[in-house]
């Protein structure tokens, strides 16, 4: 059994599953930007410490480096929102990202700033985190930015 989440002390940087984002790749396209990656990034071009790009990924533009492209980011997730209001205000310039996050489909950051901005699909079965031994203890979702498509459903990856 994987231990209890503890507020504000659990961890918060979960590295993305490769066989799950092959997954998402397969389903929605190739993703070519890491929008959030340190020495770990899933694409060949990304965002943050170290990035010829950006180093802050908050206050890059997003629509002008995912021209063309689409973007993956998999935040902490400490503090989503402002990640999500990214997501949400560079979808509407172009941008399309699709967003890991845990499914907190009642939190403030949800409805505000993803709720009728994207689509949500919970992912099914549960993730293991790269370098974890069990799977996270929360319901996960990604969340579609910049498709074209709202809503609630499911994503059943393997």
């Amino acid at each position: 059994m994987a231990p209890a989440q503890k507020p504000h002390r659990s961890k918060q940087n979960y590295r993305t599953p490769h066989k799950f984002f092959d997954a998402v790749a397969r389903t929605f396209g190739q993703m070519q930007v890491d929008l959030a990656a340190e020495d770990d990034a899933l694409c060949p071009v990304w965002l943050g410490p170290g990035s010829e790009l950006a180093e802050d990924a908050l206050v890059a533009n997003w629509a002008s480096i995912l021209s063309g492209c689409r973007g993956w980011l998999n935040p902490e997730f400490a503090d989503i929102r402002p990640w999500a209001a990214k997501c949400a205000a560079e979808a509407t310039r172009g941008a399309r990202v699709v967003m890991l996050t845990p499914s907190s489909l009642g939190a403030e950051w949800y409805c505000d700033e993803v709720q009728g901005k994207a689509l949500t699909l919970v992912v099914r079965p549960r993730l293991t985190f790269e370098g974890e031994t069990s799977p996270y203890p929360k319901d996960c979702a990604i969340h579609l930015f910049g498709y074209g498509m709202v809503g609630l459903g499911t994503l059943r990856w393997k």
